[in-house]
């Protein structure tokens, strides 16, 4: 039987769709997916969770099947995402819950560790960075937008967008690319095709730059607060380097890194040994705090 439940819930005017899977009782566990994919990738994931937890993995706005509200109603900032999703966690009742961030879903995450770090349990983090040196040469173009936000260099990022931009984000770095399957990039590539998406998504690489400007920010409550830390990270992914995953470690001494033979979606091949790893991580944290 799927245990998976698909609902919707209004925030502050905005409908935000999400996958939930409930254990009554079980300790919380927010999903955060990234850029340009939504709670679907968690697909494989929750099945093998939800005997253990209470699972919520909600589409941030303008992904998925959440609103995506025209830009002079709602300003595409990590900021304004982070706000939402943090509305969400209290109107759904997520009073104290870990967090599984992803790429995008990790500066949104961080920021409402940072707001709220009396009700963050746990971290895991899929490749979702929070230093300097986790930043690859694949973010040059992007870069170039955040010194010089002309309309040039602004269309240039435009390549970010494309269907085969998609696929290869999805198979580069994966030993053998037919492990993939294509349902989660054609997936993203339909929303990512409906109008007005192309420039919430070009927003948000312009204002990704606010992300790395907080890195000392988020280092700074990984050092004070040491929430217990994993992360299981895609060795090859082209954007996220296996550097930033180690850097965990200077701040929090005791986190546990585990690195995968694979890119930077690293759910789509390694779910289930990924799966383990959370159940091992969050049962040594539960005896500790028992």
């Amino acid at each position: 039987m799927n245990p998976i439940r698909y609902r919707s819930v209004e925030v502050d005017g905005l409908k935000v769709f999400y996958r939930e899977a409930q254990k009554v009782g079980a300790p919380k566990l927010l999903l955060l997916h990234g850029f340009p994919s939504s709670g679907h990738m968690f697909r494989d994931l929750m099945p093998l969770l939800a005997d253990k937890f209470h699972l919520v993995a909600p589409d941030l706005p303008g992904f998925g099947l959440t609103d995506m509200p025209p830009r002079d109603r709602f300003s595409y900032t990590f900021d304004n995402i982070a706000r939402v999703i943090d509305r969400f966690t209290e109107i759904i009742g997520f009073d104290r819950f870990a967090i599984y961030v992803f790429d995008y879903g990790a500066p949104a995450g961080f920021r409402m560790a940072v707001r709220h770090p009396e009700r963050i349990t746990a971290i895991i983090s899929q490749n979702g960075n929070a230093y300097e040196e986790g930043l690859s040469d694949g973010w040059t173009p992007i870069r170039t937008y955040w010194e010089d936000a002309s309309e040039a260099n602004r269309k240039a990022l435009r390549a970010f967008l494309a269907p085969e931009t998609t696929s290869w984000q999805y198979t580069n770095g994966v030993p053998d690319p037919t492990s993939v399957s294509p349902d989660g990039q054609n997936l993203d590539n339909y929303y990512l095709a409906r109008p007005g998406a192309d420039d919430v998504q070009l927003d948000l690489f312009g204002d990704y730059k606010s992300n790395v400007a907080l890195y000392p920010t988020f280092q700074n409550y990984f050092r004070t607060h040491k929430p217990p830390f994993l992360a299981v990270w895609g060795k090859n992914d082209p954007f996220f380097l296996p550097p930033g995953a180690e850097a965990f470690k200077r701040d929090i001494p005791e986190a546990r890194i585990h690195f995968f033979d694979t890119g930077h979606f690293a759910l789509e091949t390694h779910y289930a040994e990924i799966a383990g790893i959370i159940r091992d991580f969050m049962d040594a944290h539960a005896n500790r705090n028992s």
